[in-house]
C-alpha cells in the first residue's frame, strides 16, 4: 500500500479507529460524557476542602485523548449540561448552582482540558508512555488552573488556603489518574495496531 494511502487510514485519535458507522461522532460525545458521569460517582470527601476527589479527571483526560479536541470538549460540555438537569455530578448532585459554586470551575475546567488533551492526542502524544502521562498531566493542571481561581472567587479563602484545599490534596490523585490513562491509551493503540496488521 502507497505511503499516501496509509496516511488516509491511519486514525488520528484512538475513536478514528472504530468502525465508520451513522452517528459515530454522536455515540462518542455521549460515551465520553457517561465516562465523566462514572468517574464522578467515586467521589472522597477530603477535610476542609469543598471539592471532593473524583474520577471525573480520569475522564476526562481518557475522553479527550480517545475522542480528539473537537468530540472531547463535546463529551464534556455534555457531562456539564447533562448535570443541569440529572444528578450526575459528584455526590448525585445537580443544577445550575452547581456551575456556579465553588467547584464550578472544575466543571469549566474539564472542557477545556479535554481539548487541550484531544489536540495533543491528535499530535501523537498519546502513544508513549512518558508523553502520555505527561499530556494527561498538563490537561489536568488545566483543571486546576481554573478551578482554583475559581474556588478562591467563590469562596472566602486566601490564596494559600485555596490552593492547598484546590490544588495540593489532589496532586497524588492526579499522578495515579496521569498514569493510569499514560499506561492504557499507548496499550490501546498497540492492540489498534495489531489488528490493524492482522486485516
Amino acid at each position: 500500500m502507497s505511503t499516501p494511502a496509509l496516511a488516509a487510514r491511519r486514525p488520528a485519535v484512538l475513536g478514528d479507529a472504530l468502525p465508520l458507522v451513522r452517528g459515530k461522532d454522536v455515540v462518542l460525545v455521549l460515551a465520553g460524557a457517561l465516562l465523566t458521569v462514572l468517574g464522578a460517582q467515586i467521589s472522597i470527601h477530603v477535610p476542609p476542602s469543598p471539592v471532593p476527589v473524583t474520577g471525573q479527571t480520569l475522564g476526562v483526560v481518557i475522553a479527550g485523548a480517545g475522542l480528539g479536541a473537537r468530540r472531547g470538549a463535546a463529551s464534556q460540555l455534555l457531562y456539564v449540561v447533562l448535570g443541569l438537569f440529572l444528578p450526575v455530578y459528584a455526590d448525585g448532585d445537580q443544577g445550575w448552582h452547581v456551575v456556579t459554586g465553588a467547584s464550578g470551575g472544575y466543571l469549566i475546567g474539564f472542557v477545556l482540558a479535554a481539548w487541550a488533551i484531544g489536540r495533543l492526542a491528535e499530535l501523537g502524544t498519546d502513544r508513549k508512555v512518558p508523553l502520555a502521562i505527561a499530556t494527561f498531566i498538563v490537561g489536568q493542571l488545566i483543571v486546576f488552573g481554573i478551578g482554583v481561581p475559581w474556588l478562591k472567587a467563590k469562596t472566602s479563602l486566601d490564596w494559600s488556603t485555596a490552593i492547598h484545599e484546590g490544588f495540593s490534596i489532589f496532586i497524588v490523585g492526579g499522578l495515579i489518574k496521569a498514569a493510569v490513562a499514560g499506561v492504557a491509551t499507548p496499550a490501546a493503540w498497540r492492540l489498534v495496531r495489531r489488528v490493524d496488521r492482522e486485516d
